[in-house]
Parts: C-alpha cells; sequence; structure tokens
C-alpha cells in the first residue's frame, strides 16, 4: 500500500524526463527522504535542478533544509538552480522564514529562480 506521504512512487515518479522536479501540494518532513532522492536524481542531470512548485502551498522545514542543499551543490556544479512557478503562499512562507535570499526568491507568487 502506498504511503499518503510519498513523495515519489518510484524512482522517476515526480521527476519529468528533462529533470524537472514536481512538488505535491504539501511537502511534509515525512517527505524528504524522497524530496532527498528527487533532487538527487534531478542534480543527475547536470545541466539545472529545475523544481516544479505550482501546486505546493506548504512546506516542512526538513524540505527547506533540502532546498537549500541541493541550491548549494547546483552552485558548486556551477549549474542553474530554480524553483518554477511559486504559489503566493509558498513565497510567503520563505520570505517569512528569512530564506528568499538564500533560495534566490526574486518575486511574490510567480518564480523562484
Amino acid at each position: 500500500m502506498d504511503s499518503p506521504h510519498k513523495l515519489l512512487d518510484g524512482p522517476m515518479d515526480g521527476l519529468e524526463a528533462d529533470g524537472r522536479l514536481r512538488l505535491p501540494p504539501n511537502v511534509t518532513t515525512v517527505m524528504a527522504e524522497d524530496l532527498r532522492a528527487g533532487l538527487v536524481l534531478a542534480a543527475d542531470h547536470e545541466a539545472a535542478i529545475q523544481i516544479d512548485a505550482s501546486e505546493t502551498v506548504s512546506i516542512g522545514q526538513a524540505a527547506l533544509q533540502l532546498l537549500i542543499a541541493a541550491r548549494h551543490e547546483a552552485d558548486r556544479m556551477k549549474i542553474p538552480f530554480a524553483i518554477e512557478n511559486a504559489q503566493a503562499p509558498l513565497v510567503q512562507r520563505i520570505e517569512a522564514l528569512g530564506l528568499a535570499g538564500m533560495l534566490g526568491l526574486t518575486g511574490k507568487g510567480d518564480k523562484i529562480q
């Protein structure tokens, strides 16, 4: 039986063919291991780490820590990192926590790049 807390059901679920990782509406701490695996797979594409957050309205602390680590890894690998299509509730949470700069937040609601 599948857990309702899983981000990835299989090794490629949530990961698009171009390496873009699609986040669910609520990214909880319970999903952190799946998110980590998805970010590793996204980084393996070596062109960019792209995260589609178009459905995401809430995110837990562990998931945010993983996104920050992914940003640092992208910088180390000298590849682009982008969280795309972020909705206002997610952007506001990231800004409220003071993490907008660390994640390259450039504006409210549309895109973290």
